[in-house]
């Protein structure tokens, strides 16, 4: 028996079709109309319905270019089940090249929304319902904040065992048990019975290739361990260490910022992470860890005041071989 086609706006997808919508947002004081894009792959055979979703904060690219090589290598015959790919949540935003909303709302505090709300809230409702309502699972791409650059990493709740289960089927270099926060898509989605991984890595507004092909790479190992795809042919990934907390180590006063730790570096208490200067190189102050574990974010900034946050370190739940790509 063939499988329902799948509504979406006001369009239907048939199985085996794959078909890109514009779900409308607003209008903007031109006239023009904004719309959020949406690609719908609707496989011939049963399988979950799962949504890839980047650039809920507009200055986070790097999501947006893990989504395009995804789907430039998925087709509608070969997948089971329904992918929804929204490469760009915060339409405005990206094409502003900002964070947030022109209202300056953080759409990923706006979440489940209300359709007759704000901008952020109207659309964080329509993502809500017209995506999110419909699938099973949800992997939500991020990069660090403006200035700051992460190790590729999977937040998730690590004590449900469905959403290990997928974050160690991702194979980042860390898995990372993050707390729900109010108003974000991972928490509104896991009220509705949804399953999300949140995917970090990279800086803002920036196509760091590193966190790019990691994000792609993980996304078709959840993709082929859903039995959605076929599996994926490459070289076996080492486990995903494991970090339950995690800290900044803050500038010890203020001045130029010489970064020396690396992401992914591991660390112990007392390790040089940099070093703090005036401009002509004096007076100078290292930086250290005052933690054991692994460099999962660091600050790009070249002038930091006493207090910035520069190196964010993760404590590691067990401890890997010698041996560990990353050490």
């Amino acid at each position: 028996m063939a499988r329902e086609s799948f509504a979406i706006g006001t369009v239907r997808v048939r199985p085996g079709r794959s078909r890109e919508v514009g779900l409308p947002i607003t209008r903007l004081v031109t006239g023009g109309d904004v719309s959020l894009p949406v690609r719908v792959i609707h496989g011939r055979d049963e399988g979950p319905a799962v949504w890839l979703s980047a650039a809920i904060h507009g200055d986070e690219v790097v999501g947006v270019e893990v989504i395009r090589r995804v789907l430039a290598r998925l087709s509608a015959v070969e997948v089971r089940g329904t992918l929804i790919a929204i490469p760009v949540v915060n339409v405005l935003g990206f094409m502003a090249g900002d964070r947030y909303l022109p209202d300056r709302r953080d759409l990923n505090r706006s979440f489940p929304g209300s359709a007759r709300g704000s901008l952020a809230s109207r659309l964080a409702h329509q993502v809500m319902t017209e995506v999110v309502a419909k699938c099973d699972i949800g992997i939500d791409l991020h990069t660090g904040a403006d200035g700051r650059t992460n190790l590729p990493q999977i937040r998730a709740d690590l004590d449900d065992a469905r959403t290990r289960d997928l974050a160690e089927a991702f194979g980042a270099p860390v898995i990372y048990h993050a707390k729900l926060r109010d108003g974000s898509l991972r928490s509104a989605a896991r009220d509705h019975g949804a399953t999300v991984l949140l995917y970090e890595g990279g800086e803002s507004w920036r196509f760091d290739e590193w966190a790019i092909e990691a994000g792609v790479s993980g996304v078709r190992r959840v993709l082929a361990h859903l039995g959605m795809t076929e599996p994926v042919d490459e070289v076996s990934v080492p486990p995903s260490l494991v970090c339950r907390s995690s800290a900044w180590v803050r500038a010890p006063g203020t001045g130029i910022l010489r970064m020396e730790a690396s992401l992914g570096q591991r660390v112990l208490p007392g390790d040089r992470l940099g070093a703090l200067s005036d401009s002509f190189g004096k007076r100078p102050r290292v930086v250290r860890a005052d933690r054991a574990g692994i460099v999962i974010g660091r600050t790009e900034a070249p002038v930091v005041n006493r207090g910035d946050a520069v190196v964010h370190i993760g404590s590691v739940e067990a401890q890997p071989p010698e041996d560990h790509p990353l050490d």
